[in-house]
C-alpha cells in the first residue's frame, strides 16, 4: 500500500524534531529525512529515537546533494551516498533520493549513472534520481546545470522520483515524464509550482501543474512507492498556518490518489 509521507524539508524552519511531530499529530503514514545543515537530521541514532517516540517510520533519505549542503558528510559526492544508504538501511527505509550531479563536479557525473546502478547492487537500496530542471532568470533562457542531464527519463535509472515543482520550472508534463518512466517511478515528492524560474514547492493544487490528474495516473498505472509531501511554509506566519498546509496537502494526496477518470 503507497504511504503518503512528509519530508522534513516542508517544516524549515523548523526542525527535523519538529517534522515528526507534525507528521504524526496530522496523521501522516511516514517521513522523509532531508539530511541537512540541522544537525539532528545528520545523525542516523536521533533521527531513529524520533521515529519511534512519535511512531512514525522512516520511508526514505533525501542524500545531502543541495547547493547548501555541499559540505554535509564531507565533500566526497560517492561517500555521501554510501553514508545515506547506511542511514536508510539503519532505519528501515528502502529509497535513498539524489540529485544528479551538478556540472562542476566531471568526474562525479562521468560515472553517475553506472555508479547509481552499482551502489544499488551493493547496498540493496533503491537510489532513486530526481528530475530537475534548468537554471533560468527568465522563461525564455535557461543553463544546463545538471550531467548527464536533469531529465532522469533520458537515462537508464533503474528507480527515479519526480518533483512536480522542479517539472514546473522544466515545463515538464508530468503525466508524460510518468508513462516514459513507466515501473521505474519509484518515487514522487508531491508538490506544485506556477511555471516561474523560482523552485516554489507550492502546496499540491495551488499551483499549474494539475497534481491532482498526475496522482490519479500514476494510480491507475499501478505505482506502489512513496509519495512524500515536500512543501515549502517558510512564508507562513505562524505554527497554525504551516499546520493547515502540512494537513491541505496530506488531504490532497489522500484524495487523489485513486483509480478514477484522468482530468480535472
Amino acid at each position: 500500500m503507497t504511504r503518503v509521507g512528509l519530508s522534513t524539508s516542508s517544516v524549515y524552519p523548523e526542525s527535523t524534531a519538529h517534522a515528526f511531530a507534525h507528521a504524526a499529530s496530522i496523521g501522516y503514514d511516514a517521513v522523509e529525512v532531508m539530511v541537512g545543515i540541522d544537525a539532528l537530521s545528520q545523525q542516523t541514532s536521533a533521527v531513529q529515537q524520533l521515529s519511534e517516540h512519535h511512531g512514525v517510520p522512516i520511508s526514505a533519505v533525501h542524500a545531502p546533494c543541495l547547493l547548501f549542503t555541499q559540505r554535509v558528510w564531507g565533500t566526497e559526492p560517492w561517500g555521501k551516498l554510501e553514508r545515506s544508504a547506511e542511514m536508510a538501511e539503519a532505519v528501515g527505509a528502502r529509497t535513498v533520493v539524489v540529485h544528479p550531479p551538478f556540472r562542476w563536479q566531471k568526474e562525479y557525473a562521468r560515472d553517475f549513472v553506472n555508479g547509481i546502478a552499482a551502489l544499488e547492487n551493493s547496498t540493496g537500496i533503491m537510489f532513486a534520481v530526481e528530475n530537475m530542471y534548468p537554471w533560468r532568470a527568465t522563461k525564455k533562457r535557461g543553463a544546463e546545470m545538471y550531467l548527464p542531464g536533469w531529465d532522469p527519463s533520458a537515462e537508464p535509472y533503474a528507480n527515479t522520483t519526480i518533483d512536480l515543482s522542479h517539472a514546473a520550472i522544466a515545463g515538464s508534463d508530468v503525466i508524460e515524464m510518468a508513462e516514459r518512466l513507466g515501473p521505474r517511478l519509484r518515487h514522487v515528492h508531491l508538490t506544485d509550482g506556477s511555471g516561474s524560474a523560482k523552485d516554489e514547492h507550492l502546496v499540491p493544487g495551488r499551483g499549474v501543474m494539475n497534481a491532482a490528474a498526475f496522482l490519479r495516473h500514476i494510480a491507475a498505472a499501478g505505482f506502489d512507492g512513496e509519495i512524500v509531501v515536500e512543501i515549502n511554509t517558510r512564508k507562513c506566519s505562524d505554527a497554525e498556518e504551516r499546520e493547515a498546509d502540512l494537513r491541505a496537502s496530506l488531504e490532497f494526496a489522500r484524495e487523489h490518489f485513486t483509480v478514477g477518470p484522468v482530468g480535472g
